[in-house]
């Protein structure tokens, strides 16, 4: 920004109850079926159950991010709006619920679809997902930045989400593949599945809306609304800090979703058994039950940045391990899983909890004409990178079957794969996670607001 003057924020002394922190963190439950579950299941779905192309089946799942990247920002602009003119965000959050009917109606493509017509069906509906959970996380991740909290309670609240976060992707993760019939699983399966899981998603989400409010209640300080729109979406870019840690973002959701998207793939065409995929979710997931708590000790120790760009360090080395796949032995590789999900912990708790520092530093500058840009729009145009990267992590693995020749499928089939797609399978989920990683660390030493941010507290 040019032209700008400080403007006074409010004292950021509130230390949150553990009650409403704990309902603000149950919203995440339901939000890590949906960030979970597609990533996991939906290639897969695609490619081995309605016999969708690989090349076309990775691009019904980019091409419905690409609306997310002017969505977003928008629904961060209206979430602004909502606050300026009724003193909350609520009414968007209680929009954001209706995100289980689009997650269920995801999996039950009709009985007489496969191919294109199954992949125009899957398209549509995570469109109006993904519209539907920004409704829901735009507001919810603005809650951090609309608090008179400061550096390190804003880590402890996002600890606390990361941690059922953890919860919420661990459960879905395990039990979607159950849920879908494991090894022999069909479309009945699949829409067993998630209706099942849409039920838990919306209890969830209605339990982090009432916890929203009794936080808000309590230390409530909100970001000014600002203005919208592109302008705003370009004043959110321009902010140097901001810039560099939603770039680095972009690729460490690329990485991680690539991983997530690979894993029943891995399980079954290298490591030759397929009811390995529950084994390495768990891996990945559950350390961050046990090590969140840990990533809290050492980002108050030696800083968020410091922290961040160990995680993003172990994240690469563990991904080449598994790029040497079967000779390294099962142990080793589910070791290798776990080093991931131990830099996925960190990954997690330690960008959302710098944005709204980013947020807060933003807010003390006021440009020439008075105008700043809201928390709904920084946050809009941060969950956008989010679920870009979702989609950029499936797309990049399935251009890496394609390249390899993969042969899809319907269930029950069981087709010959050639040696070069068996090497996709493989590199893929190990090489490609390390390169998109590894510029992730690059791009994260650019950012230097954290030493300011942690004095300033």
């Amino acid at each position: 920004m040019t032209g700008l003057d400080r403007r006074p924020v409010a004292a950021t002394d509130a230390t949150l109850a553990r009650g409403p922190l704990a309902g603000f963190a149950a919203g995440s439950l339901g939000m890590g079926v949906w960030v979970t579950v597609p990533g996991l299941l939906l290639l897969y779905f695609l490619t081995d159950v309605l016999a969708v192309g690989p090349w076309l089946a990775g691009l019904a799942l980019l091409l419905p991010k690409i609306a997310d990247v002017l969505l977003h920002p928008w629904v961060g602009h209206r979430a602004d709006v909502e606050q300026t003119r009724r003193g909350d965000r609520r009414r968007l959050l209680l929009l954001g619920c209706a995100l289980p009917v689009a997650f269920a109606a995801l999996f039950a493509v009709p009985g007489g679809l496969t191919g294109g017509p199954a992949a125009a069906w899957v398209a549509v509906f995570f469109v109006a997902g993904n519209l539907l959970f920004a409704a829901y996380q735009v507001p919810y991740l603005s809650t951090p930045a609309d608090l008179r909290i400061g550096y390190d309670e804003r880590t402890r609240l996002m600890a606390f989400r990361m941690v059922v976060l953890t919860l919420g992707i661990l459960l879905s993760g395990l039990l979607a593949p159950l849920l879908t019939g494991g090894d022999t699983a069909t479309r009945g399966g699949y829409q067993r599945m998630g209706v099942i899981l849409a039920v838990g998603m919306l209890a969830a989400m209605l339990i982090g809306v009432a916890g929203i409010a009794r936080l808000r209640g309590g230390a409530a300080d909100p970001t000014p609304a600002g203005h919208g729109g592109w302008r705003a979406l370009r004043t959110a870019l321009r902010d140097r800090q901001f810039r560099w840690l939603v770039t680095a973002y972009l690729s460490m959701s690329t990485a991680t979703h690539l991983v997530l998207a690979g894993v029943p793939y891995y399980a079954e065409y290298e490591l030759r058994a397929p009811g390995l995929t529950t084994v390495l979710v768990a891996a990945f997931v559950a350390p961050a039950l046990l090590v969140t708590p840990a990533w809290l000790v050492v980002a108050r120790r030696v800083g968020k940045q410091r922290a961040l760009l160990g995680a993003q360090a172990a994240f690469a080395l563990g991904s080449l391990v598994l790029a040497v796949g079967r000779p390294a032995g099962l142990p080793v590789l589910i070791g290798a899983v776990a080093v991931l999900g131990v830099a996925f912990a960190g990954m997690q708790l330690l960008p959302f909890s710098m944005l709204p520092d980013v947020i807060r530093a933003a807010a003390t500058d006021v440009a020439a004409d008075g105008t700043v840009t809201g928390a709904g729009t920084y946050t809009g145009v941060w969950t956008a990178t989010e679920a870009t990267g979702a989609a950029l992590g499936p797309y990049a693995y399935a251009l890496c079957l394609a390249v390899g020749g993969f042969v899809a499928s319907t269930a029950g089939e069981s087709p010959a794969q050639p040696d070069g797609a068996l090497a996709a399978v493989r590199y893929g989920f190990g090489v490609l996670p390390a390169v998109a990683m590894l510029a992730a660390l690059l791009l994260q030493r650019r950012y230097t607001l954290d030493a300011s941010a942690r004095a300033a507290s």
